[in-house]
């Protein structure tokens, strides 16, 4: 998940301030953040953007927020601005979190899934926000205990972020051994080590990394894929959005997921605007109406 960061909402005082921060480039700011990656910032959120973007600033070489903003306004500041996005988002994510969202998965949609794939079928899976892969190769794991001959059938996992940064990350499928403590030990025999990365770094094999394909992609931007999904995985990222934005990533969900397909939320978040096409299957899980359960 790609989330804003948060942070104290009080504002220091201007004078203990190295640089004028004023609510017009907070404004800007937030427009800009808004505009290109549908993420909404209240006032409340002025001193982490001051705190989080001050760095970016002596980084630049620049001395206010006001030529700042002038930068990420001007067609030169296309790579500023995705900076500015990695600078104001915090990657919160770990493996198999929301357990129950994978136990059913495991329970109660792969089994038809897999049957389907056998028979010659096509089953695409999504992890929409995928931030640094833990999600992702969760989903593989899960996939690849229900069927471990999945690389021979047409199953795949696509799994993107806005941020190449993290994409980056996800797409090496290497992690510290203290983040991998929630994979289970059956599936410890994916991993193998990476001294190359570091003391201790462990990387998923060729079986597990060839399942997934990494791409970057924006929620709020068209989406280039033309087929539809049998699961999709957007937790704890759509609560960024304001409402509208919401209701609009929703229906697009909707309108790519095959009749029996499921969409797994954040536990946080609810689904509006979808017109009551959508029901609930489970814990922040839904299915469209009217699908088999």
């Amino acid at each position: 998940m790609t989330s804003v960061g948060r942070g104290n909402s009080a504002q220091p005082a201007s004078a203990e301030r190295e640089f004028v921060f004023t609510p017009d480039d907070f404004r800007v700011i937030a427009a800009v953040l808004h505009g290109d990656a549908g993420i909404y910032l209240p006032e409340t959120k002025a001193t982490l953007v001051y705190s989080r973007l001050a760095k970016r600033l002596r980084l630049l070489g620049l001395s206010s927020f006001n030529d700042y903003c002038a930068l990420i306004q001007d067609e030169a500041g296309v790579d500023e601005r995705q900076a500015m996005l990695a600078a104001l988002t915090t990657n919160v994510t770990r493996f198999f979190r929301e357990p129950h969202h994978f136990d059913h998965l495991r329970e109660r949609v792969l089994p038809d899934l897999v049957a389907r794939a056998r028979a010659g079928g096509r089953v695409r899976l999504w992890s929409s926000a995928c931030s640094s892969g833990q999600e992702p190769y969760s989903m593989a794991l899960t996939l690849l205990a229900a069927m471990p001959d999945a690389a021979q059938h047409d199953v795949k996992i696509l799994a993107t972020d806005i941020d190449p940064n993290v994409v980056a990350v996800a797409r090496e499928g290497a992690y510290r051994r203290d983040l991998l403590e929630a994979v289970p030990s059956s599936d410890r025999s994916r991993l193998k080590r990476a001294p190359e990365l570091g003391d201790d770094v462990w990387r998923f094999s060729d079986e597990v990394r060839d399942l997934i394909a990494f791409r970057e992609l924006n929620l709020v931007r068209p989406w280039p894929m033309n087929g539809r999904f049998d699961v999709i995985f957007c937790r704890n990222v759509v609560i960024y959005f304001d409402e509208p934005t919401q209701e609009t990533v929703w229906r697009r969900f909707i309108d790519i997921m095959t009749p029996q397909a499921r969409l797994y939320i954040g536990h946080s978040e609810r689904v509006t605007g979808d017109d009551g096409r959508l029901v609930s299957d489970g814990l922040t899980v839904y299915r469209l109406k009217g699908a088999a359960r």
